[in-house]
């Protein structure tokens, strides 16, 4: 009982947190959702490329403002780039690839796709930054390294 109470004291204390990164997502959802169509309807790029090419787009969007402003992370370390393209280079191959399958394939519409791949890519993000890409690297292995969120 311990233990669960513990797990829920610590996910309460990453609520304002994760308000900021859903705001974050969000605004990038409907970016990317509008970019979708406009290319799609409009400029009449197939869904896949279009995916493809906004995806790369959006990458820098996502990075900066979870960066400093869901996750207040200001060191600019190499890791964190590197995992942070790990992380949206699975995202991206997924998104993609989900897109070729569901809509080229087998004839899904792209939107619904679209809003599908984001709802699965939102359930292991925000773990993965927290914990992954914006971890800070204690300098004493020997202390517990405590991570400051401010609100």
């Amino acid at each position: 009982m311990e233990v669960i109470i513990k797990i829920a004291k610590h996910g309460w204390s990453m609520r304002h947190q994760f308000i900021k990164y859903f705001i974050v997502g969000i605004s990038g959802f409907v970016l990317n959702f509008c970019l979708l169509i406009f290319a799609k309807e409009v400029l009449e790029i197939s869904a896949v490329v279009a995916t493809a090419i906004i995806g790369v787009l959006l990458m820098g969007f996502n990075f900066l403002l979870n960066k400093y402003w869901s996750f207040r992370e200001k060191s600019i370390p190499h890791k964190q780039i590197i995992r942070y393209l790990i992380l949206n280079g699975a995202n991206y191959i997924f998104s993609v690839t989900t897109m070729y399958a569901f809509h080229d394939r087998l004839g899904y519409d792209y939107r619904l796709v679209n809003v599908g791949t984001v709802m699965v890519m939102v359930t292991w993000n925000f773990l993965l930054f927290k914990y992954w890409v914006y971890k800070i690297e204690c300098k004493n292995p020997i202390t517990e390294c405590q991570i400051n969120v401010k609100i």
